[in-house]
């Protein structure tokens, strides 16, 4: 399904519901941030060598965690009027530029640090 699509649906199942009311700007960004905090304390207190076990042991939990994440930001897009993929798209372009290749290859250095 295309991201339009999933949209879609999205919107379809708050619409039945009646919630747009609460789905202010504001609030889907807080909601947002709730939900990759969610996300996180999947990873709270791990030691790198215990991640790749974890990730294999919550894998259900953090798929949910990450579908909550993108359910509200597809909506929060569409309700701002944003087309999301072409806004990914002109962000990789962005990043594209800001870390090329020769530069970044293997560096975690932030692109004003390269």
């Amino acid at each position: 399904m295309s991201i339009e699509q999933i949209t879609a649906r999205i919107c379809a199942f708050r619409d039945a519901r009646d919630w747009m009311q609460f789905h202010s700007p504001k609030e889907l960004a807080i909601a947002i941030t709730a939900e990759a905090g969610e996300l996180l304390q999947h990873f709270v207190w791990q030691q790198p060598g215990q991640i790749e076990q974890r990730v294999k042991d919550k894998m259900p939990e953090l798929k949910d965690e990450m579908a909550d994440v993108a359910i509200l930001l597809f909506e929060l897009a569409h309700n701002l009027g944003v087309d999301l993929g072409q806004a990914m798209l002109d962000k990789l372009e962005r990043n594209e530029t800001r870390y090329p290749v020769a530069k970044a290859r293997g560096s975690n250095a932030k692109y004003n640090e390269l």
